[in-house]
């Protein structure tokens, strides 16, 4: 499920990420060489880069590729209730940190409804919809880890940060 789930997420990322450097590229050189441009290219490009972090976002979690400070973690290690208490205790606050983040994307979503945006005219809901859908998705996994008891992964821990 994971790896069906990375390859989704890559092949979406790298989509969005070649659409967008084609359109900037097309853009600059009608500009440039024309002296008139796609003014369609920057909307899209904006649109597509935000989704493209969000899902970014989203399938960097369960790798555990997002920033930690594991010097710290490291040490509790060698006491086991400390270390689950820390582990319970990060996973919380990214709970609490998903719902703010969802909360705030919906109220964007909703205000978005009602407009369009200026070029395109696709509604401006598109613009938060990713952050919603980001930590709803990731709020989730937190929340089978947190309930699940699942230690945190220290994959990374050769780079101490």
């Amino acid at each position: 499920m994971k790896v069906a789930f990375q390859r989704v997420a890559a092949a979406a990322m790298a989509s969005c990420l070649a659409l967008m450097a084609c359109l900037v590229f097309v853009n600059v050189v009608l500009r440039y060489g024309f002296g008139a441009g796609i003014a369609a290219s920057e909307e899209l490009s904006r649109l597509l880069f935000v989704w493209m972090v969000f899902i970014g976002a989203t399938a960097a979690y369960p790798m555990g590729e997002h920033m930690a400070f594991t010097s710290l973690l490291l040490k509790l290690r060698t006491r086991p209730r400390v270390f689950a208490a820390a582990t319970a205790l990060i996973r919380a606050l990214v709970l609490l940190a998903c719902l703010l983040v969802a909360w705030g994307a919906w109220q964007q979503f909703v205000v978005g409804l009602d407009s369009q945006s200026v070029v395109l005219g696709y509604p401006a809901a598109l613009l938060p919809l990713p952050a919603l859908l980001s930590s709803v998705a990731i709020g989730a996994m937190a929340l089978v880890e947190l309930v699940r008891r699942e230690p945190l992964d220290f994959g990374h821990a050769t780079d101490i940060e």
